[in-house]
């Protein structure tokens, strides 16, 4: 512990052996300035029983701020500790004078802190400086990690709903829903977050399942904000299903993605089988049933073996829309014209595919064959 206060307050050292008696300055750097400070311990060197001696400019700085030391001092682990917290409520102080931007009173921090210890320091995973921005952590049922981050904004204990910021609101129609009133503290918030995303523990184990087991191609790197999943079935064929997160159990949207003569197969045992789908099964269990299939694995298969997808028929990122571009490559002898349509097999998945050519494109073909 020597090693780090030292390192941390390099202008503070021990006057005994006991190490039971501390004297020297403690830097607040946003004014760049040092106050004196004597720190003497008991013999246990417990912190509650420490005795503080101030110099007059840190004892005037720190008026109106002294239970909130008081209380730092009777909950911290070491002197380090005290230490870096005491810079803290002493920058606060600072940017509280006048000609500095104006921070709230000291029974604002003095009542977040006790908040916070209600709530439990474990439950923190960042506050800043000026005590505005928390992010609290939260584990569900599943063991699924989740943080929020709250941003109060008012100067006394805040009267007003603050802002609430989670990374699973990027589904929009999961909303996040904590109440906020008067008497509202960190630990009902974190209680209420608690239960929004336990609400959804088996939508997101339903995702996790599919991740691990099968090769999703989209979104290339799913999160926990994602819904939908496309999987991989087979060379140039796929099933993109969308899962409600309220019913995560139930029969998702689902869209076969590939080649006409491969789908035609899928989507006929998909309606075939639809009344075999079990609410007590998980999704990938009960697609693997309608279906009659296994979904390759990346303990079986390598991504890349799904990653050549036609680029003429199967057009899945433009949306269904053909190429308008036309091959001038000879060598298809089943490709013919009439009139400003060409027709011919699509050289990736043989299927039979017509496109419209435009003047230019004629002209250009003309040109090619003389």
């Amino acid at each position: 512990m020597s090693c780090l206060l030292t390192r941390e307050s390099p202008m503070i050292i021990s006057l005994n052996k006991e190490k039971t008696v501390y004297d020297g300055f403690i830097t607040v750097t946003l004014l760049e300035k040092d106050f004196r400070i004597r720190i003497s311990l008991p013999p246990d060197q417990q912190m509650k029983r420490a005795k503080l001696h101030y110099c007059w400019q840190m004892k005037r700085l720190l008026y109106g701020y002294q239970h909130i030391v008081k209380q730092r001092l009777q909950h911290s682990a070491n002197l380090m500790a005290f230490l870096l917290e005491l810079k803290t409520v002493l920058e606060v102080a600072l940017k509280s004078q006048p000609g500095c931007q104006s921070f709230s009173p000291p029974q604002y921090y003095s009542q977040l802190i006790t908040e916070i210890e209600i709530l439990g320091w474990d439950k923190m995973l960042f506050i800043d400086a000026e005590f505005r921005t928390l992010k609290l952590k939260a584990e569900d049922s599943a063991g699924h990690q989740h943080a929020i981050t709250v941003k109060l904004k008012s100067k006394v204990k805040p009267r007003v709903k603050p802002y609430f910021i989670s990374y699973f609101l990027s589904i929009s129609f999961v909303p996040l829903v904590i109440m906020w009133a008067t008497e509202s503290t960190l630990a009902n918030v974190h209680s209420q977050f608690l239960l929004n995303v336990e609400a959804l523990s088996e939508f997101w184990s339903m995702l996790d399942e599919i991740d691990k087991q099968t090769w999703v191609l989209e979104p290339e790197k799913p999160t926990k904000a994602d819904s939908m999943r496309r999987i991989a079935i087979g060379n140039n064929v796929s099933i993109k299903v969308q899962i409600d997160p309220r019913h995560p159990k139930m029969l998702p949207e689902c869209c076969l993605l590939g080649a006409e003569h491969v789908v035609t197969p899928l989507r006929n045992k998909l309606n075939a089988n639809m009344h075999l789908w079990n609410p007590d099964c998980s999704v990938l269990q009960n697609m693997k049933d309608v279906l009659e299939i296994e979904f390759p694995s990346p303990t079986t298969h390598e991504k890349s073996s799904f990653s050549v997808e036609c680029g003429i028929y199967y057009s899945y990122r433009l949306q269904s829309a053909i190429p308008d571009k036309v091959c001038n490559d000879p060598g298809l002898p089943t490709s013919r014209q009439s009139f400003n349509i060409m027709f011919g097999e699509c050289p990736y998945c043989s299927k039979v595919i017509f496109i419209l050519i435009t003047k230019t494109q004629q002209t250009q073909l003309k040109n090619h064959f003389i």
